[in-house]
């Protein structure tokens, strides 16, 4: 039998992340296109969720997470962001960022709702958007810093459009909102109502002395904003999937009843890890970071060095290098021609573009050891131009 697949599956966008990934496995190669960390699990993380398990803390718990991981969370929020939260209204514990996010979209717009995705942006957002029958629009970030400019802001926004997604700091550039920029938008949002999701997910991993800033602190944008954080990136937990979404309370009681239906709860023990996991000292946070500014600083360094000017990033850990004086015809075609040159895979620039951009660019994850960057550093000075 013939059955066709539904209208919203047939316009998600295949992922060039996982090709290179493929291709990369094929010839055995060095895979900085994926963003698969290479950090140990924090110990109290991982005797968290132990302890947890062995005391049978298997169910399944209150759809918004527990409460001593939501009151941990405000304390954090507080501390860490500027943000002055209730933990029982307005913080939902869920199945990783990309859960909250799906959760804020399905609950909060309509099918048919425009909502503005600055680019370069992340796949799995632009996905989640035409999966959820919403109506992306797009708001070219200006290079080479990827600045978003009020006057394009203002241009991108059209009579259907709802919200506006910020990634701060971002995949795939590296870039971190300053103030005046995230004021700009605090102007255009109200001038439009739109509401305003962010995804701070690498909030820990900054530079040169950067300090996050979360936009909800931001000015009036705080009754407007659908915060969202994760702790894949600041633990190492990839494959735990939990998240969190924090939002005035109609908006996180929307939230949390998609939450309830599509996910049940976040799993249960491993809340109980990451419960652990914020007791760390100011010290763990700072030592990520350093960690973190050495690996992106090794491979910065070598592709400067091997010709691929990089876009140095204020933060998480991918790069976006210009590849575009070595002639390729498109940014797919060269970083095949890296991978088959070097052995080191990179994601094409064009997979976080639709408005043609992106084609000079590629994108490394630098989330690995030390000692396989500098490898992959040393195989990159073999690149050559396209014949």
């Amino acid at each position: 039998m013939n059955f066709p697949l539904s209208r919203r599956v047939s316009d998600l966008q295949a992922s060039d992340i996982r090709l290179m990934t493929r291709e990369c496995e094929r010839v055995v190669g060095i895979n900085l296109g994926q963003g698969l960390g290479d950090l140990p699990v924090p110990a109290p993380v991982r005797n968290g969720a132990f302890k947890a398990i062995a005391a049978n803390r298997n169910s399944y718990s209150q759809s918004e997470g527990i409460a001593d991981l939501r009151r941990a969370i405000a304390a954090k929020l507080l501390r860490d962001n500027g943000l002055e939260v209730d933990p029982d209204r307005e913080i939902i514990v869920t199945h990783g960022a990309t859960g909250a996010f799906f959760a804020a979209l399905t609950a909060l717009l309509n099918p048919g709702d425009g909502i503005l995705l600055p680019e370069p942006y992340y796949g799995y957002h632009l996905n989640t958007i035409r999966l959820c029958g919403l109506e992306p629009h797009f708001l070219t970030l200006r290079e080479p810093a990827f600045e978003l400019e009020e006057a394009a802001l203002r241009a991108a926004v059209r009579p259907n459009t709802r919200a506006i997604v910020l990634c701060t700091p971002s995949n795939p550039s590296g870039k971190m909102l300053s103030d005046e920029e995230i004021r700009r938008v605090e102007r255009v949002a109200a001038e439009h109502d739109l509401l305003v999701i962010t995804d701070e997910i690498y909030e820990y991993i900054t530079y040169d002395g950067r300090q996050h800033i979360s936009p909800a602190t931001v000015g009036s944008l705080r009754e407007r904003t659908i915060s969202i954080f994760g702790f894949s990136k600041t633990f190492s937990i990839t494959g735990w999937r939990l998240g969190y979404a924090v939002a005035p309370e109609p908006l996180a009681a929307a939230i949390n009843l998609v939450n309830d239906l599509a996910y049940v709860c976040a799993p249960t023990p491993l809340q109980y890890g990451v419960l652990e996991g914020l007791q760390a000292s100011p010290e763990y946070f700072d030592q990520l970071r350093i960690i973190y500014q050495q690996k992106r600083d090794i491979l910065c360094e070598g592709l400067a060095a091997a010709g691929i000017e990089p876009s140095v990033p204020s933060g998480a850990y991918y790069v976006l290098a210009d590849i575009g004086r070595f002639g390729y015809p498109n940014a797919k075609a060269g970083a095949l021609s890296l991978l088959e040159q070097t052995g080191v895979a990179a994601v094409p620039g064009s997979a976080f573009y639709r408005s043609g951009k992106g084609e000079h660019l590629v994108r490394f994850c630098f989330a690995k050891d030390d000692a396989i960057l500098r490898e992959a550093v040393r195989r990159l000075r073999r690149f050559r131009p396209a014949d």
